[in-house]
């Protein structure tokens, strides 16, 4: 198992692989990754960028600077030498753009659907909307912003705090998702009802898709509840699979991503209308630890009664499932459990810790869970 530190800000040893950009279809040397918008001309006949849409139309995914790009360096300075020589560094350095974190391939996915989406809709606000939050001085933000444009990321919104917490802006821009180095202010999130997760950095990144975001889930205490976890923890397995064949036509209740799962189907909708469903940019994964016969049908009834589709479902019996997430390459993967996070790490995946429900109270280690 590779070594992690719970510690997101300690990265894992080695070194992380360049994501690699290959041609496009067209010849052009970009890769498709890099989100060619369309501008329009303003009233002085210079170009601009698209404009960011209403937060209450838009999906909004708030990213920590820590987590968009590597700052394990400047984190260093702030920790060791305070934060006035902290601030300075950054000035002195502000036009060294920060490489590539654990969240980036996943804000390039988010924009390049937002591509496609402005190819069909071209007036519609209904996109991914990503908001840069740090808690970082304002001073910092040259150099934040130097880094986006060198990235050619679109990232219009910035929130920096100067240490305070983010969490009451982050309702404020009716956040759907919150991504994340401090566990601390991921709970803070979780507990004022934010779909919220902690991201690490792998030793090692899978190559994903540039051309369609993929997300996976876990079940229990991601997309539902804790409800049946908490009885396999009380009572054991035999109790459990007992528990789920009594209960298979109540619905679970609802998990802290359920939301985040809803407006990814919503944005998947509007490419079916269009008669793209098999060539749709946004596919979503089911990875749990559930049996398919004993307590998987519950799981799938709840999706359907909340009229949400999962494009891929994989229960695996309490099988590992690093090896499963590596066929799928996903760009981000959501789970409660640290072990699981662990697995999914050693075999290159982005995985994101969910630090909800019973589960946070044992040890990660020592149980992989049958209700996950």
């Amino acid at each position: 198992m590779v070594k992690m530190s719970l510690d997101p800000v300690q990265v894992m040893s080695g070194q992380v692989k360049e994501l690699k950009v290959s041609p496009s279809s067209n010849g052009d040397s970009r890769g498709s990754w890099e989100v060619k918008e369309e501008f329009d001309q303003d009233h002085r006949g210079l170009t601009a960028k698209p404009k960011s849409p209403k937060p209450e139309n838009a999906v909004t995914i708030a990213v920590s600077s820590r987590v968009l790009f590597r700052t394990e360096r400047e984190q260093r300075v702030f920790e060791q030498q305070g934060v006035e020589e902290y601030l300075r560094y950054q000035i002195e350095h502000e036009n060294e753009p920060f490489a590539p974190g654990p969240a980036f391939a996943f804000v390039k996915a988010l924009e390049a659907v937002n591509t496609r989406l402005r190819e069909l809709y071209p007036q519609s606000e209904e996109l991914f909307d990503i908001v840069l939050v740090t808690y970082n001085h304002a001073h910092v933000g040259i150099r934040l912003i130097n880094t986006i444009n060198h990235h050619n990321l679109f990232i219009e919104r910035f929130c920096m705090t100067g240490g305070s917490s983010p969490i009451g802006y982050l309702k404020a821009w009716l956040t759907d998702l919150y991504l994340s180095a401090d566990a601390e202010k991921v709970r803070e999130a979780l507990s004022e009802g934010i779909a919220a997760a902690t991201m690490f950095m792998p030793e090692k990144m899978t190559e994903v898709s540039e051309s369609q975001l993929r997300v996976a889930f876990d079940g229990d205490a991601v997309l539902f509840s804790d409800e049946s976890e908490r009885i396999f923890k009380a009572h054991g397995l035999d109790k459990f699979f007992e528990h789920e064949r009594e209960h298979e036509d109540t619905l679970l209740d609802h998990g802290p991503l359920k939301g985040f799962l809803e407006a990814l189907g919503k944005l998947q909708k509007k490419f079916y209308a269009k008669g793209q469903r098999l060539n749709c940019p946004i596919r979503t994964y089911l990875v749990t630890a559930r049996s398919a016969a004993s307590s998987g049908i519950r799981a799938l009834k709840t999706l359907r009664a909340w009229g949400l589709e999962i494009d891929e479902a994989l229960f695996l019996a309490g099988a590992a499932k690093g090896p499963m997430l590596e066929k799928i390459r996903p760009h981000i993967y959501f789970d409660d459990q640290m072990f699981h996070v662990e697995g999914a790490a050693e075999m290159g995946t982005i995985a994101a810790h969910v630090p909800y429900g019973i589960a946070q109270k044992h040890n990660p280690k020592q149980s992989t869970s049958v209700g996950k």
